[in-house]
């Protein structure tokens, strides 16, 4: 497929059809995955192929309590887990105060319940970073640092591109990071790597042939951040 045609229609898949995925596309998609670049070529990430069922059932489940606390914003109209907030609530030197009741909104059940395309897929790549390998250089800033996540996200959306471009799809999603202490018990993951995202992998129910997003002209300026729209020449 040219390049240009999976950039432009590469969507976020949570729906499959039973058919497999075998190791040998997997292992094609992760190495052309890996070329992605990430700070200082350290390629500091690691990628857990999750097939047994039992453990893909128990990942959804613990997605399912994430998804809940992520409701909770919503149903208070609130932007669920503000970034703008984090320091804030969160790393104040007290005890975290998130702006809803985590508890109480982990008990309400999502209308669908635990998402089953995460326990029926194929696969569930479950991605994590090692944090003694990669460098946070937006530290100490007095805000939420996300430079290191440069150095693992592109890897994650290649992962994207090359399933797309092999007929598969998938979403990345870090709502599972809700439940990190429970995965790692789940599959012993070290200390110093944490959770990236979790891709689940299969055959799309339906192929997206035009995605919507925003023009170029409505998110870049010139010259300031506050110049006049770039637009096409």
């Amino acid at each position: 497929m040219e390049l240009s045609q999976v950039m432009r229609t590469t969507p976020a898949t949570r729906a499959f059809v039973d058919a497999p995925l075998s190791d040998q596309t997997l292992y094609e998609i992760l190495d052309r995955a890996r070329f992605a670049p990430n700070g200082g070529n350290r390629q500091s990430w690691h990628v857990i192929v999750v097939r047994d069922p039992a453990v893909k059932r128990r990942i959804s489940e613990l997605y399912d309590l994430g998804m809940r606390e992520y409701m909770g914003y919503h149903r208070a109209g609130l932007v669920p887990f503000a970034a703008s907030e984090v320091l804030e609530r969160y790393h104040s030197g007290g005890e975290p105060h998130p702006g809803i009741d985590l508890a109480a909104a982990r008990e309400i059940p999502l209308e669908v319940g635990p998402p089953e395309y995460m326990a029926t897929a194929p696969v569930l790549l479950v991605i994590t970073l090692d944090l003694t390998n990669v460098s946070a250089v937006d530290s100490g800033l007095g805000r939420l640092s996300i430079a290191a996540g440069g150095s693992v996200y592109p890897f994650a959306h290649n992962i994207l591109l090359a399933a797309r471009d092999l007929g598969f799809g998938g979403h990345v999603t870090s709502v599972l990071a809700r439940q990190e202490p429970e995965l790692r018990k789940l599959l012993g993951i070290p200390e110093q790597q944490v959770l990236a995202t979790m891709i689940p992998l299969g055959k799309p129910e339906r192929e997206i042939t035009r995605l919507r997003r925003n023009s170029v002209e409505e998110f870049t300026t010139a010259g300031t951040a506050d110049g006049p729209a770039f637009t096409r020449p």
